[in-house]
């Protein structure tokens, strides 16, 4: 189970989406991450590409009104201003309006169920703890050579010795 993207991961996606798109000065990140709370990656890349189909759409509009306009009065000069198209605030708020959460609320809490549950047939659970130091008293210290810590403990360190030898050898 990987968990949905925090503000800080939010924020990278949308700015790895969008590093080739020429987006408008005024289009605040801040505010896309805020309000896509809940929202994957996938998610988000599909907001970013609505964004950029919006000011695709728009900027092909304009090329056919200035073309018409052109056709219907040959003489007039236009301002051919060759500007760089952005995805603006506009773009943004209009792929909003198709925004969609592909992860439930419910989605979620299986997922964190199905994770823990996982987690403790590994044998990773909340319960590991340390036996009591040797000479402590009761548990499963003691410190008797060959029992209890003591024992484990030097089985450990002799295993992680051979370990280290068989993995750079």
């Amino acid at each position: 189970y990987i968990p949905l993207p925090d503000e800080g991961s939010r924020q990278q996606i949308f700015k790895s989406v969008l590093r080739k798109s020429p987006i408008a000065p005024d289009v605040d990140y801040d505010t896309l991450v805020k309000f896509t709370h809940g929202f994957s990656g996938a998610d988000i890349t599909e907001i970013c590409q609505r964004a950029c189909k919006n000011a695709i759409r728009e900027n092909i509009e304009r090329d056919i009104e200035r073309e018409r306009r052109q056709a219907e009065n040959p003489d007039a000069m236009e301002d051919d201003v060759d500007e760089v198209p952005c995805i603006s605030k506009a773009h943004f708020e209009e792929a909003m309006k198709f925004a969609r959460r592909s992860v439930s609320d419910a989605d979620i809490r299986k997922y964190q169920a199905f994770a823990q549950t996982l987690q403790q047939s590994r044998g990773f659970g909340t319960d590991f703890r340390f036996p009591d130091a040797p000479g402590g008293g009761g548990g499963a210290g003691g410190g008797a050579p060959g029992t209890g810590t003591a024992g484990f403990a030097g089985t450990q360190s002799a295993a992680a010795a051979d370990d280290d030898d068989d993995l750079y050898s």
